[in-house]
């Protein structure tokens, strides 16, 4: 990263305000606060309330946390994963330093929790607004999140338009060659050949079906249920004369028929939900033929837990990062086989500073389009999710699958990495 770019991030969080006189923390206020912290781990930083008092954890400190007002020290008591981001949105909470160090350090401060039985994770769902995946739910949740406008996301994301994590071959490459890398990083994996057949589950703004096409010579059918998506999709297309190689279908998955050569899903797992895993696994085991391999590229956890309650509330509704284990509940019933798992997750985390960058840079265009609470509410969901990935809170998973008992498959991994189709 450049000493631009990574100012560019200290300066994400960099509330300017006039700050009180700071004193001795001796309140009752101050004294909850201090059991907030501890409950919390204890993170490196400073944080002062509203009448000047002063709590700091330890020196040096990323970044110092002030809150405005009693209201707002009472809700962070109440539910601190939910109330932080939205505290943080409509400037009662202002964070001045890193703000993605300050994100970070917290992350490894969390005590360490057990996986959460199902019980929990059903009342965690309830208390914070769980919103389910049925064909209706799954429309509302992603007409919510990538139907804000194709220009919204055109202001941060690369040229393609690709909204999941990107594929650094060095640490140097720009995002458009990540991205690119990204797209050629699949194809090899499910060792696409011309004149195939594609399935693609959720496609986002099509550059997957395109890549695909112009650089493979593969025929692809993609779904998605975003409207402002599949129109921009369908207009690329036409654009590049693949009308007849490439369609793109306004549907949700499960409206998957006929048969295909590979089916991949890039980014769009999260927006399934655990229950529905065994069904997308029959869907995959109905169309895919039996000499046919998959992808799915998703990001997941180590361990069962819900979504930020933040996240789910403001940013993804309905979404659900599974673990590695959970994921096997879409290959274990239809006999699939593993063949291949890569976790990208610190790729993942560069994807997100390249878009963070860019999003700074964008952000009085953004507070234009719509006010200041959305440019701090995405603001706080880039720079937690960097925070997330580089603490391996969150993991970025790509999983190869094929038939069971199919030996067509490579010897070594060396088909990954020979020189991409052109």
């Amino acid at each position: 990263m450049s000493e631009e770019h990574l100012e560019t991030l200290r300066a994400a969080g960099g509330d300017a305000v006039a700050p009180p006189k700071e004193r001795p923390a001796t309140s009752r206020d101050a004294r909850l606060l201090r059991r907030l912290l501890d409950a919390l781990g204890s993170p490196p930083v400073r944080v002062t309330l509203w009448n000047g008092e002063t709590i700091a954890t330890r020196d040096p400190v990323p970044a110092t946390i002030r809150i405005h007002s009693r209201a707002a020290l009472l809700k962070l008591l109440l539910n601190p994963e939910l109330h932080f981001g939205e505290a943080y949105a409509d400037g009662t909470v202002e964070v001045e330093g890193d703000l993605v160090q300050l994100l970070e350090d917290a992350y490894h401060a969390m005590p360490p929790t057990r996986a959460s039985s199902g019980l929990m994770r059903r009342v965690s769902g309830w208390l914070n607004g769980e919103r389910r995946n049925t064909l209706a739910g799954s429309q509302r949740n992603i007409h919510r999140h990538y139907d804000l406008g194709n220009d919204f996301y055109r202001l941060w994301l690369d040229r393609d338009m690709l909204y999941t994590c990107a594929y650094f071959p060095t640490r140097q490459a720009t995002l458009e060659e990540a991205q690119t890398a990204k797209l050629d990083h699949v194809c090899r994996k499910i060792r696409l050949r011309a004149g195939e057949t594609v399935y693609e589950a959720g496609c986002g703004w099509g550059a997957f079906a395109l890549h695909a096409a112009t650089r493979y010579g593969a025929k692809v059918r993609a779904f998605n249920i975003s409207r402002e998506q599949i129109a921009f999709a369908r207009e690329r297309a036409r654009a590049l004369g693949l009308q007849d190689r490439v369609e793109f279908v306004e549907g949700d998955y499960r409206n998957m028929s006929g048969r295909c050569d590979a089916f991949v899903s890039i980014g769009m797992l999260e927006h399934v939900g655990r229950e529905h895993y065994r069904g997308l696994g029959a869907i995959i085991d109905r169309c895919l033929t039996n000499e046919g391999r998959g992808l799915i590229h998703s990001i997941g956890r180590d361990r069962a837990e819900p979504l930020n309650a933040w996240i789910g509330k403001r940013i993804f509704p309905g979404a659900y990062p599974p673990t590695l284990r959970e994921m096997m509940d879409i290959f274990e019933p239809q006999g699939f086989s593993v063949l291949d798992v890569e976790n990208l997750r610190l790729h993942y985390a560069l994807t997100l500073r390249h878009w963070l960058e860019r999003y700074e840079h964008a952000r009085e265009r953004v507070r234009a389009m719509y006010d200041e609470a959305f440019v701090r509410t995405w603001r706080l969901y880039l720079a937690g999710s960097i925070a997330a990935f580089n603490a391996g809170a969150l993991q970025l998973f790509q999983v190869v699958f094929n038939r069971s008992g199919h030996n067509d498959v490579p010897w070594t991994r060396e088909h990954i990495y020979l020189p991409a189709a052109r």
